[in-house]
């Protein structure tokens, strides 16, 4: 399993949303990994299966996402910086997505 594992909720229909753009960079800004959220909203495989400790940033495309629904949108992307202790077994980070707000939480 990777160590970071995301998912993303469209809050205004109720339901996973699918095929947005997810990437994870360490502190440096360099990439470690990139993917798409799956038919369930998830990302259930991103980036290697540890991490040192330190920090970390995710960034979920969502101008995309808003765009193929011909939808406006005030967040072209929303960008979560995230402190990773390396004796932590897994880190999970839901995304919860509205066209002017969105929310997000330390999941398990």
């Amino acid at each position: 399993m990777s160590y970071v594992t995301a998912h993303v909720l469209d809050s205004v229909t109720g339901r996973p949303a699918r095929d947005i753009a997810v990437s994870l960079a360490g502190a440096d800004g360099a990439t470690i990994a990139q993917a798409r959220t799956n038919d369930d909203g998830r990302v259930p495989d991103l980036g290697p299966e540890t991490l040192e400790s330190g920090h970390y940033r995710i960034t979920f495309s969502t101008g995309e996402y808003f765009a193929a629904r011909e939808q406006a949108t005030f967040y072209p992307s929303v960008t979560i910086d995230f402190a990773v202790d390396a004796h932590e077994q897994h880190y999970h980070v839901p995304l919860l997505l509205s066209p002017f707000a969105f929310s997000t939480y330390r999941g398990s």
